[in-house]
């Protein structure tokens, strides 16, 4: 892990860089396809979703949750991947909702730069990589 400063630009000037963009939604999506027949079931999507943390955590303090309440929750994370609702997702599923979701969370930033704590192999990280080069070039 490590703290970096970002703000709404760092990371969409990354998702509209296709090419690092979408080399860096491969790796993941390669990483999380465990038995690499290029779709991604729930098993293999709930270790990313559950890596999150975003509903055993308050303001970073680990909270107790009702287990149907999380399996709904995730099963709806799920849901919002798998644009064919076919029980899978594909690379272009994947590739699709995460950009989806990275503006949204480059929405809720704005324009201030705010400082994170990062997971090294994340998206945001590379994010801040791929701005970080630019900058050096």
């Amino acid at each position: 892990m490590s703290v970096e400063v970002l703000d709404s630009a760092t990371i969409v000037n990354f998702v509209e860089d296709e090419e690092a963009f979408t080399v860096s939604i491969r790796d993941r999506f390669a990483h999380l396809d465990t038995d690499q027949d290029g779709l991604l079931s729930f098993a293999e999507m709930m270790k990313e979703l559950q890596s999150l943390r975003v509903f055993e955590t308050h303001f970073g303090i680990d909270v107790k949750r009702d287990p149907e309440e999380l399996a709904r929750v995730y099963g709806s994370l799920f849901e919002q991947f798998d644009h064919d609702s076919n029980g899978r997702v594909d690379l272009e599923e994947f590739k699709e909702e995460t950009k989806l979701m990275m503006l949204a969370m480059a929405n809720g930033l704005g324009f201030l730069p705010v400082q994170m704590v990062l997971e090294e192999d994340s998206l945001l990280k590379k994010a801040v990589e791929r701005e970080s080069a630019s900058a050096s070039a």
